[in-house]
């Protein structure tokens, strides 16, 4: 039995506001006629179950996180745990080594009921991603742990991810619980984007429909089965200026388009994508998002008419999974502990020396420490299959490498386990031919608007360097004259062997351009060639940032 089911109470009395917010409120409890209903809910996990932060006054772990869950469930009349995507994927190694079976069942443990897929959950495939629903052995790796997998408890829903072949989904679009009479429908879907962010065998067969003509064609068929209250679990993105519990200036971004457009019958949104924290009201209707890694988690108090059906959302919070004063759950610490034991031994071999951090933050240009580093280690890996430069984006690098230890290793010592908190892909190295101009076009396409949250700048290796000028317009910002390869200008006619991973070598973040690619070579995991980069004996500094220069 799911570890909150076994912790919740019984409401006696319920508080909370007329207004939302963080203040302690209250709101009177609107007796017989209404039912209450407390949602909580989390974005972006990310396979995060023994990882602490000292974020928000020092949180993580999913042991803490069903404690945590548990105690916020207590004293609510009805309450349901779900998830608005990339619950996979991106995975710290303890969990990702082992397939993302240890976040599965852990989730399983904690009585998750509804998972909305994200764009990650397709970084292995549709099949991969219905084992994960369904159980079973990994189709090459067996049962690495020894035990078999059942699967999710859980339901995946996918209202927006279609057959190319038949138009069928594949998961169910919704799904609808029922509270003291009151149906309640969760509607789950992922950004439309997402084969522009995730391999082309990861979505291979699939098509992703628009988010809000996908909800709003749903409505007219779940207010036929007597459903008034709906909940979409949305894995798209947005930003806002504000603290975890309000919206500041206001909410950006795709999920504040997205919302403008859905039917007034939606009730709430609960958004993914973009790891930010806010509580924002769009047209009417609540949007929230809880950071990332199981940090914070959601919880919202909501009434359902008994008479309408209705749903009234009275107060949100986005709160911290706290450990201080907080005992972890002890089936989830043993689920923590077998999993660590089975990957400490390959986790926590060294594998080189760093002088000091070298960290992902980006300058005014776009590049980051970290991006050099790695870019170099991809060219050195490909330089017998005639690599002149290679490419890498930013939202592969998901870590920092840090000069203290955290671990059993001495300070400044990477373990393999740190490696792979940066790289945990599996993405493959890619080289292939692109004329001058087309490496040209690949460095124009970085910048695809105006607003400079819209750049996509790649991290580029030792000896490429060119300008870009902020002023210009989309599609003429960079110097052609600038773009150099160890000193010497760039022909726009003449042919370069250039290296990206698998990813954008599929076209992955927009560029497009680089399935133009000729003369293909497959190369090495990225991983390995990270590893192999610190392997050599040198030990690494944190990368210039000289490579790349912006005017204005």
């Amino acid at each position: 039995m799911p570890i909150i089911a076994l912790l919740l109470g019984f409401l006696t009395l319920v508080f909370g506001c007329s207004t939302l917010g963080t203040e302690s409120r209250v709101y009177k409890y609107e007796g017989p006629d209404y039912v209450h209903l407390r949602i909580l809910a989390i974005n972006d996990f990310h396979g995060h179950i023994a990882t602490s932060s000292s974020s928000f006054g020092g949180v993580g772990r999913v042991d803490y996180l069903a404690a945590n869950l548990a105690s916020a469930a207590e004293g609510a009349e009805h309450s349901v745990f779900v998830s608005a995507g990339d619950l996979i994927g991106g995975s710290p190694l303890i969990s990702a080594l082992f397939h993302d079976e240890p976040t599965i069942e852990a989730m399983n443990l904690m009585g998750l009921a509804i998972n909305a897929v994200g764009n990650h959950e397709f970084d292995e495939g549709p099949a991969e991603l219905l084992r994960m629903q369904n159980g079973g052995p990994h189709p090459v790796d067996g049962d690495l742990d020894g035990d078999p997998f059942y699967g999710a408890d859980f339901q995946f829903l996918g209202a927006n991810v279609v057959y190319d072949s038949t138009g069928a989904t594949l998961f169910p679009p919704y799904a609808v619980r029922q509270y003291d009479g009151v149906k309640v429908a969760f509607i789950g879907l992922t950004l439309e984007g997402t084969p522009n962010i995730v391999a082309r065998y990861g979505v291979e067969g699939l098509t992703f429909l628009d988010e809000a003509e996908t909800v709003n064609a749903l409505v007219p068929g779940l207010r036929q089965q007597g459903i008034e209250a709906i909940v979409v679990l949305l894995h798209e993105g947005g930003l806002s200026d504000g603290g975890q519990d309000d919206c500041g200036s206001g909410l950006t971004g795709p999920v504040a388009e997205v919302t403008a457009r859905l039917d007034d019958a939606v009730d709430l949104v609960i958004a993914g994508h973009t790891n930010d924290e806010f509580i924002c009201e769009v047209d009417g209707k609540w949007v929230t998002m809880a950071d990332n890694a199981g940090r914070l988690f959601t919880v919202i108090d909501a009434t359902l008419s008994r008479d309408t059906g209705d749903l009234t959302v009275r107060h949100i919070r986005n709160q911290p999974n706290t450990q201080e004063g907080t005992t972890p759950v002890p089936a989830l610490t043993a689920l923590i502990d077998k999993y660590q034991t089975l990957t400490d031994p390959r986790a926590n071999a060294v594998v080189g020396t760093v002088s000091a951090d070298i960290i992902r933050e980006r300058n005014d240009a776009g590049e980051s420490a970290l991006g050099n580093v790695i870019a170099d280690a991809h060219l050195a890996a490909t330089r017998g299959a005639g690599a002149v430069v290679a490419f890498m984006n930013s939202g592969g690098m998901r870590d920092d490498i840090r000069y203290a230890a955290s671990g059993e290793e001495a300070d400044g010592e990477l373990t393999y386990g740190e490696a792979f908190a940066v790289h945990p892909f599996g993405n493959s190295m890619v080289t292939m031919t692109l004329t001058g101009a087309q490496i040209h076009a690949l460095l124009e396409r970085q910048f695809r608007s105006d607003d400079p949250e819209s750049n996509r700048v790649l991290q580029v290796s030792e000896g490429f360097s060119y300008t870009w000028d902020a002023r210009q317009p989309v599609g003429s910002k960079v110097e052609v004259s600038t773009i150099t390869i160890e000193g010497e200008v760039v022909d726009p006619e003449k042919s370069y062997r250039v290296t990206v991973n698998s990813y954008l070598a599929d076209g992955g973040s927009g560029f497009s351009i680089l399935t133009e690619g000729t003369d293909r070579t497959g190369g090495e995991i990225d991983l390995d060639a990270l590893v192999a980069y610190f392997a050599s004996g040198n030990t690494v500094e944190p990368g210039q940032q000289d490579r790349i220069t912006r005017l204005n």
